[in-house]
C-alpha cells in the first residue's frame, strides 16, 4: 500500500479518503434507475420533457424536468429520435399573430366546449414522417377531432378545428390553447378561430407544461398502443390512431371520475 501511494503520488489518508467515497451509495440512484428505465421503455425516443410527464403522471414521483435533464445528464442519455423541423421560424412567414396566455394552466371546465386544447405530434410511419393534430375538451378529456397526415401544414390544423365545428356545439368565448407553432400564428387560423367566435390562447415558448393536457394524450396514445406494433405504414397508422381513439373516448375508464370521457359529457347534457 505504501508503495502504491508513493508511486501514485498520493498520501495514504488522501487514498482512504477515495476508497470511502467509492463504497458510498449514489444518492441519486434510486431516481436515476426511474429515469434510466422510462428512457429505456420508450425504445430511447423520450427526451427530458416526456420522461418527466411520465415520472410524474404514471409513476406519481415529486420531480421537475430541471432534475430529470440532470439525470439523464449524468446517465449521458438523450432523445434519439431527431425530431424532424416541424415549423419555419416566424420571422420567415411574414403575417403571424401571437396571443396571450388565457387558459394559464387552469385545466378544469364546467361544461363541455368551454376550454379546449391543440396541438401537432410526429409519428414515425414506413412512408416517412406523419403529423397528427388534435383537439381536446378540458371538461371530460374528450378528443372533439383529429386529423393525420403525411404532410405539417397550416391546412392540418385548420382542418382539425373545422372538423371540431362541425361535431360540436361551439360555446361562446371557447377558449383554444396551442403553442406558438407556425399553424397557430398563421392568418388562417387567426380568421378561422375569428369566424368561429373562438378566443386562442398560447403557451409560453418552450413551456410544454402550460399544454400539459395535450402532452398527455399524446404521450398515452403512443405508450400505451402506438408502441405494441412495429414501424407500420400510414394507412395502417391512421387506422390504429383511429382505433385508440374511440377506444379513449368511448371505453377508457379515466381514473379520476371512473367514467369514460363520453359518459362524462353526457352527464351534461
Amino acid at each position: 500500500m505504501k508503495a502504491m501511494c508513493e508511486f501514485f503520488g498520493v498520501s495514504r489518508a488522501a487514498y482512504y479518503v477515495w476508497v470511502k467515497t467509492l463504497a458510498e451509495s449514489d444518492p441519486d440512484q434510486e431516481r436515476l434507475d426511474q429515469v434510466q428505465a422510462v428512457y429505456e421503455a420508450s425504445h430511447k425516443a423520450y427526451g427530458y420533457r416526456r420522461i418527466t410527464i411520465q415520472l410524474q403522471t404514471k409513476q406519481g414521483l415529486s420531480i421537475n424536468h430541471k432534475a430529470v435533464l440532470r439525470l439523464m445528464t449524468k446517465l449521458g442519455i438523450r432523445s434519439q429520435a431527431r425530431k424532424p423541423k416541424m415549423y419555419k421560424k416566424l420571422e420567415e412567414i411574414g403575417t403571424y399573430h401571437r396571443y396571450p396566455n388565457v387558459l394559464n394552466r387552469e385545466f378544469v371546465a364546467t361544461k363541455p366546449n368551454q376550454k379546449w386544447v391543440t396541438d401537432v405530434t410526429y409519428i414515425r410511419t414506413l412512408q416517412g414522417w406523419a403529423y397528427l393534430s388534435t383537439i381536446k375538451d378540458l371538461y371530460d378529456g374528450f378528443i372533439v377531432a383529429h386529423v393525420f397526415e403525411q404532410s405539417n401544414s397550416i391546412a392540418l390544423v385548420t382542418q382539425t378545428l373545422k372538423q371540431a365545428k362541425q361535431k360540436e356545439k361551439l360555446t361562446d368565448g371557447l377558449i383554444l390553447h396551442s403553442d406558438q407553432g407556425t399553424q397557430y400564428t398563421s392568418d388562417p387560423y387567426h380568421v378561422l378561430t375569428g369566424e368561429y367566435n373562438i378566443t386562442p390562447s398560447m403557451s409560453r415558448r418552450g413551456n410544454c407544461w402550460d399544454n400539459a393536457p395535450m402532452e398527455n394524450f399524446f404521450g398515452h396514445l403512443k405508450e400505451e398502443y402506438l408502441r405494441q406494433f412495429k414501424q407500420t405504414t400510414f394507412k395502417d397508422t391512421k387506422q390504429l390512431i383511429d382505433e385508440y381513439i374511440y377506444f379513449y373516448n368511448y371505453e377508457r375508464i379515466q381514473l379520476k371520475t371512473r367514467q369514460t370521457p363520453y359518459e362524462t359529457r353526457c352527464l351534461s347534457i
